[in-house]
């Protein structure tokens, strides 16, 4: 469980679609450029974050699952989305998430990783390389967990 349900959705975006498997809570970038005129536009995808040039597209809120659809059902209590599909990105909102690498300061600015923990939301000391996607409300709780306010602009 990457999000805890206690969340708040300002602009979400449901125009990308997603290629690769990854778990919500995550933040991911775009990949290709597509039309931006289209809502069911192929090329406009987006994926988790390899470089420091990549552009943030917003927090991923559904767990992209790669199974087989003849022998099972998606979890659509647990907005599991079928590798290829749309996702939902949120773009302006507060969740509460344990994609982290390194230890949230309360007001300081939230970035993502690249690499290892590639979409994994950090510290402004530990990867000022990439953008500022938000600004931390919250240290880790016992489990892991800190709220943050995503604002992708």
């Amino acid at each position: 469980m990457a999000l805890k349900p206690d969340r708040v959705e300002h602009l979400t975006d449901l125009s990308f679609f997603m290629n690769a498997t990854a778990e919500r809570g995550i933040l991911v970038v775009h990949d290709g450029g597509g039309s931006g005129a289209a809502m069911d536009d192929s090329a406009a995808t987006v994926k988790v974050p390899t470089a420091t040039t990549d552009e943030p597209a917003g927090l991923l809120l559904n767990d992209v699952v790669n199974i087989d659809l003849t022998r099972q059902h998606l979890n659509y209590h647990q907005d599991e989305v079928q590798q290829g599909g749309k996702v939902l990105l949120l773009r302006r909102g507060t969740v509460v998430t344990d994609q982290i690498s390194g230890t949230p300061v309360i007001g300081e600015q939230a970035h993502f990783a690249i690499g290892a923990n590639g979409g994994y939301l950090t510290t402004a000391s530990q990867d000022s390389r990439s953008d500022q996607v938000g600004r931390w409300l919250s240290t880790k709780d016992p489990d892991g967990y800190a709220k943050v306010e995503i604002n992708i602009v």
